[in-house]
């Protein structure tokens, strides 16, 4: 086991905004700013580099004129019509992605997921609802699971016009763009961890498709450690004209929306409004998607949402799952939700692809495959980390669960000023399940991080009291 710095090496560290140590507990200052990646930063490998540069802009820009092309996609439209509504669009999204499936060698299955939903607000009779859903088994630990989503359908001004055109080029083809494109490059690989890929219906309607999803992994126990969903990611030009098509927002909740009131006292008592599990999983999306081989900024927005919106990692996060949604930088309203119609002064109306940017959307892609690869590959979040409070001290002793990987190397303690947004110092740990720093807890946050020996990081597991 390395040896933890001294207390005045810390404090010393702390007072100069150090980001690191070294192996040695010697201070390195490298302060995580707008510029500056943070301090648990991981760095592509070969290997997702090469994923990366697989992704194609034109195949994204194929699909969403595809899912444009089917007229409407409402969740009320006709099911079965062979080229027109929901139905034909549900049909061509599992021919794809058994496309898909057919080179993964047997590791990919697709299924259609339905089911009927009963009345409810914008669904006026019984309706079927049907998620197209491949999930590609891992190899190592199979029983760890991640999923990415986007929702295909559609809809214009009236939730209830079940008729009327309603392209949906942004909302959400290029969702399900970014979804079958992921699940195209990765079919060919082996991740360790399971990744399942879905197309789900019903958003427009209350999401619907993604609630179901969502229940049908909690009610099988499944060990969904991270969640995302691509909402809007079609373009990166605001209502005002100006441009932003190097970053892409990510919409993360902190006070956990399946928090229990005996949850909530433990959070208010150590302050960990912050430090949820959707908020370690948003920052190791930027440890590990935010750099030159995506090409992109990623901009984490501490919200569950936008005002009035919702989206389809939210029935994931009120059922215990760490979940956060992609969003473009800031969006044109005029081209979402909205009637194809050009007005009196020439402005055109509606979700229509020569709105979108499939470069941009081919990006979006990358940081979704940067975030989930290396989450696959990567060893899980720790399990049951503690922070030791049976008596007082000006030291803290961690403890965790060793998981189960075979690769795996050891552990890493990190930790921050309790107003930093970033892990800002690092400490290697070794092999081992627990841990005390010279340094009191009263002070800062701690979390506890996994390493394997490929040099992969899992995200950070904040770690509760334990007397």
């Amino acid at each position: 086991m390395r040896p933890s710095p001294t207390r005045r090496t810390v404090l010393t560290a702390t007072a100069a905004g150090a980001a690191a140590l070294t192996a040695t507990g010697t201070a390195e200052a490298a302060p995580a700013s707008a510029d500056r990646p943070p301090a648990t930063a991981q760095r592509p490998s070969r290997e997702l580099r090469a994923l990366l540069r697989e992704i194609d802009a034109a195949r994204i820009e194929a699909t969403v004129r595809r899912l444009v092309s089917f007229g409407t996609r409402h969740t009320l439209s006709v099911q079965d019509d062979p080229d027109r509504g929901i139905g034909a669009a549900r049909d061509w999204l599992l021919a794809e992605l058994t496309s898909c499936a057919a080179a993964s060698g047997g590791r990919m299955t697709v299924e259609l997921q339905s089911y009927v939903q009963e009345p409810a607000p914008r669904i006026p009779t019984p309706t079927k609802i049907t998620n197209v859903v491949a999930t590609l088994r891992g190899s190592v630990t199979p029983e760890r699971v991640y999923v990415v989503s986007g929702h295909y359908d559609s809809r214009v001004t009236d939730v209830m016009d079940a008729t009327s055109d309603a392209p949906g080029a942004d909302d959400d083809a290029s969702g399900v763009a970014v979804v079958l494109e992921l699940a195209r490059v990765m079919a060919k690989r082996r991740p360790a961890s399971t990744i399942v890929f879905a197309a789900v219906a019903g958003e427009e309607q209350g999401l619907f498709g993604s609630a179901y999803l969502a229940q049908q992994l909690k009610a099988a126990g499944t060990d969904v450690q991270g969640m995302f969903t691509n909402d809007i990611v079609g373009s990166a030009t605001a209502d005002d004209g100006t441009r932003d098509p190097y970053t892409i927002r990510l919409f993360t909740e902190g006070v956990p929306s399946s928090e229990t009131p005996e949850q909530a006292a433990l959070r208010r008592s150590v302050g960990g409004e912050n430090d949820s599990a959707t908020r370690q999983l948003a920052r190791f999306v930027r440890d590990v998607a935010d750099n030159d081989a995506t090409g992109m900024r990623v901009r984490v927005i501490y919200r569950r949402d936008r005002y009035l919106r919702g989206g389809d990692h939210i029935p994931f996060l009120e059922r215990g799952y760490p979940a956060a949604r992609f969003t473009e930088p800031a969006e044109d309203f005029a081209h979402q939700h909205q009637n194809v119609r050009v007005d009196d002064t020439g402005k055109q109306y509606g979700d229509l692809p020569e709105f979108c940017d499939f470069p941009f959307t081919a990006r979006v892609a990358k940081v979704n495959a940067a975030a989930l690869w290396t989450l696959a590959q990567a060893p899980g979040t720790p399990k049951n980390p503690r922070i030791i409070t049976s008596n007082l001290s000006n030291s803290t002793s961690l403890t965790w669960a060793r998981g189960p990987e075979p690769d795996l190397a050891g552990y890493e303690v990190v930790w921050r000023e309790t107003t930093s947004p970033e892990w800002t110092h690092v400490l290697p740990v070794g092999d081992a399940t627990t841990h005390e720093v010279d340094l009191s807890k009263d002070n800062v946050f701690f979390g506890v991080r996994a390493v394997n020996r490929s040099g992969l990081r899992s995200p950070v597991a904040f770690p509760s009291p334990q007397s």
